[in-house]
C-alpha cells in the first residue's frame, strides 16, 4: 500500500509541476523574434526535447519499439502534430476567448475517449470535477478579456480548432490504451522520446511544405537558446511528466491539470503587472483550486481503496 500511495502521489505532484512549467512558459514564447516560422520552430523544439530524453533511454530494456508500437507512436505523434499545427493556424483566426472556451473541453474529451477505449472507468465524481475545473478555467479566460462576451465566436475556424482539441485529448488516451495492452514501453522516457520524435518529423514536413525555410536564418542566438529551453523543459520534461502520470492516472485525471495552466499564467501576470489584479479573477481561481483539491482527494481515496483490496 505504501508503494502504491507513493506512486500515486508522485504522479499527482508531477502533474502539478507540469502545470507550473506549462503556465510559466507562455510568457517566454512571446520573447521570440517576430517573423520566425512557427511550425519549423516547433519541429526544432521537439527535436531538442527528443534528444533530451536520449540519456534516459539507457535504463529502459524495451526502448526499441516493435512494428505495432512504432505504428501507435506514429499515431500519437500525429496527434501532437495535429494539435500544434492547428493551434498555430488558429492563432490569428480564432479569438483568445473562443480558444479558451474550446480548450476547457479537452479533459472531458479525454474522459469520453477513455471510456470508449476502455481505459477510463465510469466515474461521475470525476466528471463533476472536470466540469467545475472547466467553468473555473473559462472564468479566468473571461476575466482576462474583461468579460467581453463579444469575443466568444464559433464558426468554421473554431470548428477546426476543436479538432485540435480532439487530437490533444487522444494523446494520453492512446498512451494509456497502448500501456494496457502491453504495446508500449513501461518506461515514461521511452514513450516520450518516440512520440516526440514522430510528432517532430510530421511537424517538420508540414513546416517545409507551408513555411519558407530561409526564415529560419533570422534566428538569433537568444532565439535558439529560448527554443532550447522550451524544448528541454516545456516539451521534454512536461511530456515526460504527462507520460509518467498516464502510467498511474486515468486520461481524464491527467488532462484535468490543464485547468491549472491559466491559473499559473494569471499568477505570472500579477507578478509582472500588479495593476491588473481585481476581484473579477476570484471566481474562476477558486473554482480551479477547488477542482484540483478534489482531484487530489479523489486520488488519495483511490489509493486507500487499492491498499485495502491488496490487504
Amino acid at each position: 500500500m505504501a508503494e502504491t500511495e507513493k506512486t500515486m502521489t508522485g504522479a499527482h505532484l508531477g502533474m502539478l509541476l507540469w502545470a507550473l512549467i506549462v503556465g510559466a512558459s507562455f510568457p517566454a514564447v512571446g520573447l521570440l523574434s517576430d517573423g520566425l516560422p512557427p511550425l519549423l520552430l516547433t519541429a526544432l523544439r521537439f527535436a531538442i526535447a527528443a534528444l533530451a530524453m536520449v540519456p534516459l533511454l539507457r535504463n529502459a530494456a524495451d526502448w526499441r519499439p516493435g512494428p505495432a508500437a512504432l505504428l501507435l507512436y506514429s499515431v500519437m505523434g500525429l496527434c501532437l502534430a495535429g494539435f500544434f499545427g492547428i493551434m498555430f493556424w488558429a492563432a490569428h483566426r480564432v479569438t483568445a476567448l473562443s480558444m479558451s472556451a474550446l480548450f476547457v473541453s479537452m479533459p472531458l474529451l479525454a474522459y469520453a475517449f477513455g471510456r470508449m477505449l476502455g481505459v477510463e472507468p465510469r466515474a461521475g465524481r470525476l466528471v463533476a470535477i472536470l466540469v467545475l475545473g472547466a467553468l473555473g478555467a473559462l472564468g479566468l479566460a473571461l476575466a482576462q478579456t474583461g468579460g467581453n462576451m463579444a469575443e466568444l465566436q464559433f464558426g468554421w475556424n473554431e470548428a477546426l480548432f476543436f479538432f485540435g482539441m480532439i487530437a490533444s485529448a487522444l494523446y494520453p488516451v492512446l498512451s494509456k490504451w497502448g500501456l494496457s495492452r502491453g504495446m508500449l514501453s513501461r518506461d515514461a522516457a521511452t514513450r516520450t522520446f518516440w512520440s516526440l520524435a514522430a510528432g517532430g518529423v510530421l511537424i517538420a514536413l508540414a513546416g517545409v511544405l507551408l513555411e519558407p525555410l530561409e526564415a529560419m536564418a533570422r534566428m538569433r542566438l537568444g532565439d535558439f537558446l529560448l527554443v532550447a529551453y522550451l524544448g528541454v523543459f516545456s516539451s521534454g520534461v512536461t511530456f515526460w511528466l504527462m507520460q509518467r502520470g498516464t502510467g498511474v492516472l486515468t486520461p481524464g485525471a491527467v488532462t484535468a491539470y490543464s485547468y491549472l495552466v491559466p491559473f499559473v499564467s494569471m499568477i505570472v501576470l500579477f507578478v509582472t503587472n500588479p495593476a491588473v489584479i481585481g476581484w473579477h479573477w476570484l471566481p474562476g481561481s477558486l473554482a480551479v483550486i477547488v477542482a484540483i483539491l478534489l482531484l487530489l482527494r479523489r486520488g488519495s481515496r483511490e489509493t486507500g481503496s487499492l491498499g485495502r483490496q491488496a490487504a
